[in-house]
């Protein structure tokens, strides 16, 4: 792949739950996924994961750490992605679909019982066997 981008995923954890949106209208269409998006050129990977955090959810990120990162080739698009993620511990407001043309819905879930299908950069993670409840990373 020619045309990498770096993403940015985040993994919002509340009560024991992780927020996931069913994405629309791109590529892994129908999936599910955390919220996220591109890096701009401007801002760190925490600064997009808050700007994305609150444009997508309207959830306010107040604590959080870097998380794993997947890389991913998307052979309909002609990209690859690295994708960066970041954990949020701590975020104010509840989810909200507020981008209708690129999430249908929000739901938290519990990390043993992901919907399917993921979406590939966040089931590449899963696949790994990383957790955000895990002690060790």
């Amino acid at each position: 792949m020619s045309d990498t981008r770096i993403g940015v995923g985040v993994i919002v954890i509340r009560d024991g739950l992780v927020l996931l949106g069913l994405r629309q209208g791109s590529h892994g269409a129908d999936m599910w996924a955390p919220p996220g998006g591109h890096l701009d050129d401007d801002e760190s990977v925490e600064q997009c994961a808050a700007r994305e955090l609150l444009e997508e959810t309207g959830i306010v990120a107040r604590a959080w750490h870097a998380g794993p990162y997947s890389m991913n080739d998307f052979a309909e698009i002609a990209r690859r992605y690295v994708t960066l993620f970041v954990v949020v511990t701590h975020g104010e407001g509840d989810a909200q679909v507020r981008e209708p043309d690129k999430c249908a819905r929000w739901q938290w879930c519990a990390w043993d019982a992901l919907p399917r299908p993921l979406f590939a950069p966040f089931a590449s993670v899963v696949a790994r066997g990383w957790s955000p409840f895990a002690a060790s990373w």
